[in-house]
C-alpha cells in the first residue's frame, strides 16, 4: 500500500491515497472526499488542483524547466522544427526521418480550406479583430468538415487533429488579408509549414514572395515555444469543452476564445506597448522607479510568470532570435535597445531579483513579430496558431483517458438560503 493522507472532519476519519507522477509534486487523490465527508475543497482558479493525468508537458517553475514529452524546450527550439515538435506532441516520440516526411506531407495536403470559407469571411466587418474572425471560422469548421467529428473513432480524431494543425495558418493568414483588403493566397505544397504561412500572410498575387530564411527560422522557433504549456487556461478550456463530447473544432474555438483574454494570450502585445511607451533606454530608470512605487498603477509587462519563478527558458531562445532577425532585416530599433537594457537591469537589480521578476517569453516575442511586420492585433492569432498543436494533443489524450469525466467544478455558495416567493402586489 502506498502513502495515504488521513483527515478527520465532523468527527469522522477518512484516508486518501497519494499519487506520484514521473517528476513533480505528489498529489492527494480526493475523488472520494465528498462521499466520505460531505465536504468539497475550495481552490479558486484550481491552482492547487490536478484536473487530469497527462504525459505531454512538464513545467518546473522554480527551476525554469519546460519539457515536451521529456525533451527540454531549448533543445527543441534550437535543433528541431515545428513539424517535428507537432509530431512529438501528437505521437509521444520524436519521428524518424521517414515518419517526419510522411507527417509533413499529410499536413501539407490539408492546408487548403473549403472554398466556401472565403464567402464566410465576407460576413465579418472589414475592421473586425482577427481573433474574432478566428473564433467564428474555427468554430464553423465542423459545418465544412462533418466527416471527421466522430470523437469515438481514433482515426477520425487524428484526421481532425491534422486538419486543424494544417488549416490554422491558412485561416490566420486569411483573417489578416481580409482585415487589410488584400486577396487571399492559396497555400503552396512546395513550402514549409512556416514558410507557407509567411507567404500567405505577406505575399501578393502580383509578384513572387521571397521567404527570408532568418525570419522563417525565427517564426518556427516562436511556434515551437508556444506549442504547449501544460494545463493553462486555454488548454483547460479545450479539455473542459471536450469533456462534454463536443466536436474538436468547437473545442479549439473555445480555446481560442479563452486565449483572447489579455491575461493569457495578449501579454506579448502588452509588453511591446510598454517598451514603446518607455521609448529609449535613458528613460528606463524613470519607469523602474514607477514600477517600484506601490501607489503608481504602472506595471512592467513581460516580467515574471505565474508558473516560472526563475528565468523563462523560452525567453533565452527568443533573446537570441530577436538579435538575429533585427540584424538580418537591418532594423535599428530603439525598442530592442530598451528591451536589452531593461533585461540587464532586471537581472542585476535587487528589486527584480528578490521578487523573481525575470523576463518571460512575451518580453521578446512582441519585438520579433513587430520587426517581421505583424500588427499587434495578429499577435494572439499567432499564439493560437502555434498552440493548436498542443490543444489537439491534449484533446486526444483526454478523449483516450478512461478516468476522464465531464468537467463539473463545485462551488462555495454564498447566496441567500431557501426563501418563499412573495407575490408582486406584496413586495
Amino acid at each position: 500500500m502506498g502513502e495515504k493522507v488521513k483527515l478527520e472532519f465532523g468527527g469522522k476519519p477518512s484516508e486518501y491515497p497519494v499519487l506520484s507522477g514521473t517528476v513533480g509534486p505528489d498529489v492527494i487523490d480526493i475523488r472520494k472526499l465528498y462521499g466520505a465527508t460531505g465536504a468539497f475543497t475550495y481552490d479558486p482558479g484550481f491552482t492547487s488542483t490536478a484536473s487530469c493525468q497527462s504525459a505531454l508537458t512538464y513545467i518546473d517553475g522554480d527551476a525554469g524547466v519546460l519539457l515536451h514529452r521529456g525533451y527540454p524546450i531549448d533543445q527543441l527550439a534550437e535543433r528541431s522544427s515545428f513539424m517535428e515538435v507537432a509530431y512529438l506532441l501528437l505521437n509521444g516520440e520524436l519521428p524518424a526521418k521517414a515518419n517526419l516526411e510522411a507527417f509533413s506531407r499529410t499536413i501539407t495536403r490539408h492546408t487548403m480550406v473549403h472554398e466556401q470559407l472565403a464567402s464566410f469571411y465576407a460576413g465579418f466587418r472589414r475592421d473586425a479583430h482577427p481573433m474574432a474572425i478566428m473564433c467564428g471560422v474555427v468554430g464553423a469548421l465542423s459545418a465544412f468538415y462533418p466527416d471527421s467529428t466522430d470523437i469515438n473513432d481514433p482515426k477520425q480524431r487524428m484526421i481532425s487533429a491534422h486538419r486543424l494543425i494544417a488549416k490554422m495558418p491558412t485561416i490566420a493568414a486569411m483573417a489578416y488579408k481580409y482585415s487589410i483588403g488584400q486577396p487571399f493566397l492559396y497555400p503552396r505544397n512546395d513550402l514549409s509549414y512556416t514558410g507557407n504561412f509567411l507567404r500567405m500572410t505577406f505575399g501578393v498575387p502580383a509578384e513572387e514572395y521571397e521567404i527570408d530564411p532568418v525570419v522563417e527560422a525565427a517564426m518556427d522557433k516562436i511556434f515551437i515555444l508556444h506549442a504547449d504549456h501544460e494545463q493553462n487556461a486555454s488548454t483547460s478550456t479545450v479539455r473542459l469543452a471536450g469533456s462534454s463530447g463536443a466536436n474538436p473544432f468547437a473545442c479549439i474555438a473555445a480555446g481560442i476564445a479563452c486565449l483572447w483574454g489579455p491575461a493569457h494570450g495578449g501579454a506579448n502585445e502588452a509588453a511591446l506597448n510598454m517598451l514603446r511607451e518607455i521609448g529609449t533606454p535613458d528613460r528606463i530608470p524613470e519607469y523602474i522607479a514607477r514600477a517600484k512605487n506601490k501607489d503608481d498603477p504602472f506595471r512592467l509587462m513581460g516580467f515574471g510568470h505565474r508558473v516560472y519563478k526563475n528565468y523563462d527558458p523560452r525567453a533565452t531562445v527568443l533573446a537570441k532570435a530577436a538579435t538575429e532577425v533585427l540584424d538580418k532585416l537591418g532594423i535599428s530599433d530603439p525598442v530592442l535597445d530598451t528591451a536589452r537594457e531593461l533585461e540587464r537591469i532586471a537581472l542585476t537589480d535587487p528589486y527584480f531579483i528578490d521578487k523573481k521578476l525575470y523576463p518571460n517569453v512575451d518580453f521578446y516575442s512582441g519585438v520579433i513579430l513587430s520587426a517581421i511586420g505583424f500588427p499587434t492585433t495578429m499577435f494572439t492569432v499567432l499564439f493560437a496558431l502555434a498552440r493548436t498543436v498542443g490543444w489537439v494533443s491534449q484533446w486526444i489524450e483526454m478523449i483516450s483517458d478512461p478516468e476522464q469525466k465531464i468537467g463539473r467544478p463545485r462551488q462555495l455558495y454564498m447566496g441567500p438560503a431557501q426563501r418563499d416567493y412573495i407575490d408582486l402586489a406584496n413586495r
